[in-house]
């Protein structure tokens, strides 16, 4: 091979390799935290919204997935988010409330009955909208919001109604709205990290915890709480959140194509958590789980006085928060 012709392809291969190494070393890595367990909707999720950055970003951001608790509970994924350790996470709103109080509204009880309710809610309400617009300003924003489904019981006891949770004692995360209703139920309120919960139950510390069916079944809580009652006493969605200092770091072309990925993500979990529910309880009462469907309204009277231990402490606030989802619920009456 003449020899010119060989030196010109040992050049071009060593550019073309180092424009590789140079693409490579270009592409940004981004730490997504989340509690899910490998496998679950959120995980899946995640990895959804991970492709996708990485497709409408041509490469330039690669999302690195943490999954169960590897960075820390929820707070301190939020935390975290905050300090510049984390860039982006996804938990329940009012895991969000120690940073914007207002956010516990949302964990007031029975406020919507159907996932339509609760998208409209999210999506389109001006005063989910206008205290979304808040978080900047405490370090992170929200992108997009995921689905986990409304928030039921799983207890080592039947519980049929109020009266059962005499003296018995459940598991919370950090948040008023939930104590307050767990409390007007009639349970004590012990609060701890959802990783710590399976064990907590097994070892006799709690008799129970309460969390969507999504979240029940892949964090395996049926097993050692057998008993499944199907309150939907809470909406509990995920609003997908990003730090605000890694959101500044992003170029408007970019920014954009982060929140296309996110938008995409949110219909993927909303779709498959939705779907997904009635197999989900099929496969935990065949696994041994005994699915309670009790009579809700002795439950919403327990909790009636809730609303009035939230107007205490945010005022006219609730009232917003009231009207816009009664609105909701008459436009969009549940199937």
């Amino acid at each position: 091979m003449n020899m010119k012709i060989t030196a010109s392809l040992r050049f071009a291969a060593a550019a073309a390799a180092l424009l590789i190494a140079g693409a490579a070393q270009a592409q940004t890595v981004l730490k997504f935290s989340h509690t899910d367990n490998p496998g679950g909707s959120r995980d899946q999720a995640a990895a959804v919204f991970a492709e996708k950055v990485t497709e409408y970003t041509e490469g330039r951001y690669e999302v690195r997935i943490f999954p169960a608790g590897q960075l820390g509970n929820d707070p301190k994924a939020i935390e975290q988010m905050q300090l510049g350790g984390v860039d982006f996470t996804v938990s329940a709103t009012g895991s969000y409330a120690s940073h914007l109080p207002s956010l516990n509204l949302t964990a007031m009880p029975f406020l919507v009955d159907s996932y339509e309710q609760g998208w409209e809610f999210y999506d389109n309400s001006a005063w989910m909208q206008g205290e979304f617009a808040k978080l900047p300003e405490v370090g992170f924003r929200v992108l997009s919001t995921w689905e986990a489904g409304f928030r039921s019981f799983t207890t080592t006891f039947p519980l049929n109604a109020p009266a059962d949770a005499a003296g018995k004692k459940m598991r919370v995360f950090p948040n008023d709205m939930i104590r307050w209703t767990m409390e007007a139920i009639g349970f004590q309120t012990v609060v701890m990290p959802v990783t710590d919960v399976y064990l907590a139950i097994q070892q006799g510390t709690v008799d129970g915890q309460e969390n969507p069916v999504d979240t029940i079944l892949s964090l395996k809580f049926t097993e050692v709480a057998p008993y499944l009652t199907l309150t939907r006493h809470v909406y509990s969605p995920l609003p997908l959140t990003v730090a605000e200092k890694t959101w500044q770091s992003f170029s408007d072309v970019d920014k954009d194509a982060i929140t296309r990925a996110a938008a995409d993500s949110s219909a993927f979990s909303r779709e498959l958590v939705k779907s997904s529910e009635a197999a989900q309880l099929e496969q935990m009462a065949a696994d041994g789980a005994t699915i309670i469907t009790p009579d809700v309204g002795p439950f919403r009277d327990a909790v009636a006085s809730v609303y009035d231990q939230a107007r205490g402490v945010y005022g006219t606030e609730v009232d917003k928060v009231l009207a816009e989802v009664e609105t909701i619920r008459t436009a969009m009456p549940a199937q």
